[in-house]
């Protein structure tokens, strides 16, 4: 198992409407600072924040599916199929951006806090498609409470209401109290991890809040976090490579 740390020096930022929406990226485009441009099919994953509201006005998307997972606030949507939906606390906006489709995007506070995270699909494939727009509210998760205040949320993979042609599995991961987590991880998968809050150890290596990681696993192995403090991580788990083409960026 091969796990790579990046703290927030190592991370890219962004911002739109004049600064009032802020981003650390662990995964950015060209230029924008990120050390790690993909994991996978994992293309792009930003974190905004928004002290009160911004504002991101109307623009395309392409083949790629694009969704915005929210920790706090509000995330407003609106785009040319004629969509309008608001999101709050642990929901979820998926596009399916198939052949073409602009959208705008709110970011409303107070202290607005999500994830815009992009996954490839088969780019050749996904452009004949319809882009479609879907809304997932907290509630239609699935949510394993362990009784030693381990609470995983599976937003992305088996028992999650949301489909996706990217293979790809996401947890929202709360560890209340000092406690170890594990998780396996298979064979030619790799695992991204971000830290929201929290300090413990994943495995042997050391981490802190806002800290990335990204993991390889070659085999069938363990991955171990020890929360030494309330923690909460968002996981990402996909192929290390596919048997498509992958854009460049």
């Amino acid at each position: 198992m091969m796990i790579q740390r990046y703290n927030v020096d190592q991370q890219g930022v962004g911002q739109f409407d004049g600064g009032k929406i802020t981003e650390q990226k662990p995964i950015g485009f060209p230029g924008e600072g990120s050390e790690v441009k993909r994991v996978g099919p994992l293309f792009y994953w930003a974190w905004a924040k928004a002290e009160h509201e911004g504002y991101i006005p109307l623009h395309p998307h392409q083949g790629f599916e694009i969704i915005t997972y929210v920790i706090s606030g509000k995330a407003e949507h609106g785009d040319s199929l004629g969509t309008r939906s608001i999101v709050g606390p642990g929901g979820l906006q998926v596009m399916q951006t198939g052949s073409g489709v602009s959208h705008e995007e709110g970011f409303v506070g107070s202290d607005m806090q999500g994830f815009q995270i992009w996954f490839e699909p088969h780019l050749r494939e996904a452009l004949r498609r319809k882009p479609t727009y879907q809304q997932f509210e907290h509630e239609e998760f699935h949510q394993i409470d362990f009784h030693d205040g381990v609470h995983v949320k599976e937003i992305l993979g088996d028992d999650s209401p949301v489909a996706l042609e990217t293979d790809v599995h996401m947890w929202d991961i709360h560890i209340n109290h000092p406690f170890i987590y594990h998780q396996q991880i298979g064979k030619g998968r790799s695992v991204s991890i971000l830290v929201l809050e929290g300090r413990g150890r994943i495995n042997e290596t050391s981490y802190e809040a806002k800290e990335f990681f990204v993991i390889e696993a070659n085999e069938l192995e363990e991955m171990n976090i020890q929360a030494e403090a309330e923690t909460r991580l968002i996981v990402i788990e996909v192929p290390t490579t596919v048997n498509y083409p992958l854009y460049r960026k």
